[in-house]
C-alpha cells in the first residue's frame, strides 16, 4: 500500500517541468541503449533491470530475503558498472567530448579535398590490383595523437606514390596502418585498437578488425585493402563496408569530409545523433 500511494502522490504532483524531466531522462537511458546496442554489456544491462524491477516487487510481495538480497547487489553493483563498463563510458564520453568549442576542420577547401582524396583512392586502386594489404587512416575532427605515437613518425606530402612504396611488402614500415593528417602523412607503421564487435566476419582478418576498432573510438575514416582478394573496404562510426571501387570510394571519401566540414553540429545534436553517417554500401 505504501508502494501505490508513492505512485499515487507522484502522479498528482506531475506538472509540465516533471514531463520534461521524465522525456530528458528517458531519452538519454535510450542513447546509452543504443550506445551498448549490439555490444557484450548489452546482456549485462539487461540482467541490471531485471533487479531493478525486481526490487519493488519482492517489497510488494513482502519478499524480505530476496529484497535484502537484491538491494545489496545493486549497491554493490554501482561500483562494479564503472568497471564492467569501462570501454562503453570512455566511448559515450569522447563522442559528447566532440563539440563544436574544440572541433578542427581538417580540410578547409574543396580543391584541398579533392586532390588529398584523388592520391589516397590512387594508391588504394593500386593497392588493391597487386594485392597489397593496406591500412589507412584518415584523421578528422578526434585527434590521433595517441595512435600517431605507436608508428614511426614522416610528416611527408600524401601522394599515392608515398603510399603504395609504404605498404611493399617485407619493407620495415608496411605492417601497422599510416595516419594521415590534415594534408600529410603523420606515420606509419601504427598499432590500432582491435574491435570486439563479434557481428565481424570471422573471414575477415586483423587488419579489418583494426579498423573497425579506430572507427569505434574516434570518427577517423578508414581504408583496408585486403592482401588475400584485394578487396576495398571502409570503416565509419563502427561500421564496415566492402567492395568499393575507385570511383566509389572516391565519391564518398568526399562526401563525408564535406559534410563534417560544413555542418555546425552542437553538442546536443551530437548526444541526439552520436555522428552517426548512414554509408550505402
Amino acid at each position: 500500500m505504501e508502494f501505490l500511494n508513492i505512485i499515487l502522490n507522484t502522479i498528482k504532483s506531475i506538472n509540465i517541468f516533471s514531463i520534461l524531466d521524465i522525456v530528458s531522462v528517458s531519452f538519454i537511458f535510450y542513447q546509452v541503449y543504443m550506445l551498448l546496442r549490439k555490444t557484450r554489456a548489452e546482456q549485462l544491462l539487461k540482467g541490471i533491470l531485471l533487479v531493478v524491477l525486481l526490487i519493488p516487487i519482492s517489497s510488494l510481495l513482502q519478499l524480505q530475503t530476496l529484497n535484502w538480497i537484491l538491494n545489496k547487489t545493486i549497491t554493490i553493483g554501482v561500483l562494479s558498472l564503472v568497471i564492467i563498463f569501462q570501454p562503453e563510458i570512455r566511448k559515450a564520453l569522447e563522442h559528447i567530448g566532440r563539440s563544436a568549442f574544440t572541433e578542427k576542420h581538417i580540410f578547409q577547401d574543396d580543391e584541398t579535398i579533392s586532390v588529398i582524396i584523388s592520391e589516397i583512392t590512387k594508391a588504394v586502386e593500386n593497392l588493391s590490383a597487386s594485392k597489397t594489404g593496406a591500412l589507412i587512416v584518415i584523421e578528422q575532427k578526434t585527434g590521433l595523437s595517441d595512435i600517431i605515437e605507436t608508428g614511426t613518425k614522416i610528416d611527408g606530402n600524401t601522394s599515392a606514390a608515398l603510399l603504395e612504396n609504404i605498404f611493399v611488402e617485407n619493407t620495415p614500415l608496411h605492417d601497422g596502418a599510416v595516419v594521415i593528417r590534415s594534408n600529410r602523412i603523420a606515420a606509419c607503421g601504427c598499432f590500432l585498437p582491435l574491435s570486439s564487435d563479434r557481428n565481424i566476419s570471422k573471414q575477415l582478418g586483423t587488419r579489418h578488425r583494426a579498423a573497425v576498432g579506430i572507427s569505434e573510438v574516434s570518427d577517423a575514416l578508414t581504408i583496408i585493402v585486403s592482401e588475400e582478394t584485394g578487396v576495398i573496404s571502409l570503416a565509419v562510426n563502427g561500421k564496415l563496408t566492402r567492395y568499393y571501387s575507385n570511383e566509389k570510394l572516391k565519391a564518398i571519401l568526399i562526401k563525408i569530409i564535406q559534410y563534417r566540414r560544413d555542418k555546425k553540429i552542437t553538442i546536443g545534436e551530437k548526444v541526439k545523433s552520436w555522428v552517426k553517417i548512414k554509408i550505402k554500401a
